[in-house]
């Protein structure tokens, strides 16, 4: 197979990235596709930047002695976790690894928690630390990892599940959504895994996940049709061993990279076949996906609708355009739009698709447009403009660069590289990849 053309290479980017970058397409182009596959799974870099102050857990536990003491917890953690959200959103923005990013993203969204919920910036730190750490990696160890992270234990009140009162949050939501779905299991199933997973908590002296053996129900459970004395542990591997686990993530990789529409179930579930048969390995998976013949397949291009970030700090890493100093809060104007990081609106995460246009949200989404593309046009009095800093390329290769249809809106008569890309930004086209 030869060489991507712009085309395919401006797909592969816009699809696998945040925003289609220039320098991405071009860089693909000198690759075939399982090249370019192959760089975009080994560019793996973790750094981020250093993390904003945020109060430990022990000190948040000190706390929680009275109401008065309460308030200050919450208090707390609203202006910490909005210096969060920006970390993330600064880093989303400058990352030189946006395919990881995306994953840690997509991850973020499949595992979600709140700040509101877990009042504990710190720890939702933690857990994005280790979402990126695995996003390529192991899905059965970030399983694992996510039932013993402490952020998750606070968001679904695993912390109270003890034998006496068993708290089945954390249950239900590992069943219905994290692997196998409704339908795959039985009330009595879910009561069951609850209290497999009695006496997992945190330690309060330092914040980290403890198993207190004297809340554990140590008697027999039934649990999808195995009986034994389960832990946790145990009902994580089961999951990991019914085929449903890697159909729910392969049906979650249709709607992330393919469209919005119901999952084909002839390559989804012969995707979860091949991501059972590595042990659950994501770059595997994603290798899947991304050869498929629905993924390169052109009626699929522009069947997914931009999420807030796509839209918005893609366009900053596509384009030329700059916030300007105390302009905008970026990490507000996403959560306007419906995506705050570390804030889901429920344990379902952003359901995307098409819920992310509504007659509110597209007007922010517009007006969110309009700001970032707005200046002086012409380019011979504004020297200074993004016109000087974007490729020397013809109309019709900026159009198939912006946009993956054709616009829906009548261009601008008069000539202009910048006045272009405004009207490419603001088309309808513009919403979709």
């Amino acid at each position: 197979m030869g060489k991507l053309n712009f085309d395919e290479a401006r797909h592969l980017a816009a699809r696998t990235g945040i925003g289609a970058e220039w320098e991405t397409i071009q860089r693909f182009q000198n690759l075939t596709r399982q090249q370019a596959i192959e760089f975009l799974l080994n560019n793996r870099n973790m750094r981020t930047p250093p993390p904003p102050g945020m109060s430990p857990w022990p000190k948040m536990v000190s706390l929680r002695g009275n109401m008065r003491r309460r308030k200050m917890i919450k208090r707390i953690s609203r202006v910490e976790g909005k210096s969060l959200q920006d970390w993330w959103v600064k880093h989303l923005t400058e990352t030189p690894s946006p395919f990881l990013e995306r994953m840690t993203l997509f991850w973020h969204n499949h595992f979600p928690s709140s700040i509101k919920k877990t009042t504990q910036p710190s720890m939702l730190y933690q857990q994005n630390l280790m979402l990126r750490k695995h996003a390529f990696g192991n899905f059965g160890q970030m399983l694992h990892n996510i039932a013993k992270d402490p952020a998750m234990l606070l968001y679904l009140d695993g912390y109270e599940n003890i034998k006496e009162e068993p708290n089945e949050n954390f249950a239900r939501e590992l069943l219905e959504l994290f692997t196998i779905g409704i339908g795959h299991y039985s009330e009595n199933d879910m009561r069951e895994a609850a209290r497999a997973f009695t006496g997992w908590s945190i330690d309060d002296r330092n914040g980290r996940f403890i198993n207190n053996a004297a809340d554990h129900d140590t008697g027999v459970k039934t649990f999808l049709g195995k009986r034994g004395n389960f832990k946790g542990d145990d009902i994580v591997n089961i999951l990991l061993q019914h085929p449903r686990t890697a159909e729910t993530i392969a049906e979650k990789m249709w709607k992330e990279f393919i469209n919005i529409s119901r999952p084909d179930a002839r390559f989804t579930r012969q995707w979860a076949q091949t991501f059972r048969a590595s042990n659950y390995d994501i770059a595997t998976l994603l290798r899947a996906v991304l050869t498929s013949e629905p993924f390169w397949d052109r009626r699929n291009r522009g069947g997914l609708i931009k999420s807030p970030i796509e839209l918005t700090i893609g366009t900053l890493r596509t384009l030329p355009y700059s916030l300007g100093r105390g302009r905008m809060d970026l990490a507000h104007n996403l959560s306007i739009m419906g995506q705050a990081v570390f804030e889901h609106p429920s344990v379902k995460g952003w359901e995307g698709g098409t819920d992310w246009i509504s007659t509110q949200s597209i007007l922010r989404r517009n007006s969110m447009m309009t700001n970032l593309a707005r200046g002086n046009l012409n380019e011979k009095k504004n020297r200074g403009g993004i016109a000087q800093k974007m490729p020397d390329i013809p109309p019709q290769v900026l159009r198939e660069w912006l946009l993956a249809i054709e616009p829906l809106q009548a261009m601008p008569t008069q000539p202009g590289k910048q006045r272009l890309a405004r009207a490419f930004v603001l088309d309808p086209a513009y919403q979709v990849t």
